[in-house]
């Protein structure tokens, strides 16, 4: 949530869950769309991933993906966990280093719910691409047009600042707009010394995107890439606007559940993650705190979700294969021409050093930083995860991907 970075043994995964009696009637009362409830039930991958096929025999993990994961604990990070799955293998495989809890000294599960911070972004890029796709937004629309009544700086005229940026520029940072996570107060509040006494502080996204824009833009609409929280911000207030509910509820219906992301939630204000989970390690000022609990409302569509390493994988699999969007917004969600190959529309692609290129996102909260990254067909995906939100060397966060991408190339 606060910015996107710059970019022990192995145990096999648990079984995945079996099927849901009535899959079918399920999607048809979930509202999601026809075409797409087909496709998820033809051929959708599973709960962790791809779907198997049967005569091929399980494949090995790479052999760098465990030191990968283990230099990132060396760096001290507390723990971390990865997940791969691969079209064509019946098994997932699952790793993990260091401790998800520095008093019982438990590992991190595979089963262990974390908060995704920025992966949220994602989700909510692709409900706003499908909403174009059906005519009810167009890229080049402005904010200020799409946005609920009494949202700040939504009717201002033209001194309005919404009303010169539009929605790409939304989707890829773009806009110019102030990140609201780096106002100094609130900065303080979030992730400072003022972290314990704040934690449990609630917020509007109205609240939020007034302190935004209190401060000046950054840079004029469509001239540069910012990161800003602030954008996704407003794009959930559009969402709301267009559809009439939540971007949680839209989320849950054209995603969450005709894809099964069973494990994936929106908690609003909910401070207390769902069971089973480990602990959350951040630092506030110049000491370690547990922030496993906080108010998740700081983050809101910028960065709410609380998900788990199978439940990424099943949804980057199934976003990647064009599960979700028609191919002309796929093209849309790919193309990072406007910030000079830096992000996409809710998406961004690493290119490694053997040559491989990956698409995907990271998340950091108090407490976690994620990423998930997939080839470009979706058919070979890892998440990883640390119980900090804070990587000592973010090179070895990408290492992880080298590992498992480079690795495999070769395998």
């Amino acid at each position: 949530m606060r910015k996107r970075s710059p970019r022990p043994a192995t145990t096999p995964a648990p079984p995945p869950a079996p099927p849901v009696t009535g899959r079918r009637r399920a999607l048809v009362r979930s509202g999601a769309p026809a075409a797409l409830a087909a496709l998820l039930l033809t051929g959708c991958a599973g709960p962790s991933g791809p779907a198997p096929v049967a005569h091929r025999a399980p494949e090995r993990p790479p052999a760098a993906t465990r030191p990968a994961l283990q230099r990132l604990v060396d760096d001290g990070v507390p723990g971390a966990a990865a997940l791969t799955t691969r079209a064509g293998y019946p098994a997932a495989r699952y790793a993990t280093a260091g401790v998800a809890d520095l008093r019982s000294g438990r590992a991190i599960g595979p089963r262990d719910h974390f908060r995704a911070g920025s992966l949220t972004k994602t989700l909510v890029a692709t409900v706003v691409l499908q909403l174009v796709a059906e005519g009810r937004l167009s890229l080049h629309d402005s904010a200020a047009a799409h946005l609920p009544p009494g949202v700040p700086a939504a009717g201002d005229g033209d001194r309005s600042t919404l009303r010169t940026v539009t929605i790409r520029q939304l989707l890829d940072h773009t806009s110019g707009l102030f990140n609201y996570t780096r106002d100094p107060r609130l900065s303080e509040q979030l992730f400072g010394s003022g972290f314990g006494a704040h934690r449990y502080d609630s917020h509007t996204p109205a609240e939020l995107l007034r302190i935004a824009l209190g401060h000046p833009p950054v840079a004029a609409p469509g001239t540069r890439y910012s990161y800003s929280n602030t954008n996704y911000l407003v794009l959930g207030l559009v969402i709301r606007a267009v559809t009439g509910h939540p971007y949680a509820t839209e989320i849950r219906r054209r995603i969450l559940v005709p894809a099964r992301l069973g494990h994936t939630s929106f908690p609003g204000t909910d401070p207390v993650l769902p069971r089973p989970h480990g602990r959350a390690y951040s630092r506030a000022g110049d000491r370690r705190v547990d922030a496993t609990s906080l108010d998740p409302s700081r983050a809101g569509a910028a960065g709410e979700m609380v998900t788990t390493l199978g439940d990424l994988n099943r949804f980057f699999s199934a976003l990647l294969r064009g599960r979700f969007l028609a191919p002309r917004q796929m093209a849309e969600i790919r193309d990072e021409k406007a910030t000079g190959g830096t992000y996409g529309l809710g998406l961004y692609a690493t290119r490694l050093p053997c040559g491989v290129t990956v698409w995907g996102h990271d998340g950091e909260i108090n407490g976690s930083y994620v990423r998930t990254a997939g080839t470009a067909d979706g058919r070979h995906i890892v998440s990883y995860r640390v119980n900090t939100d804070t990587l000592p060397d973010p090179a070895h966060g990408t290492a992880v991907l080298t590992a498992e991408f480079c690795a495999a190339r070769h395998h």
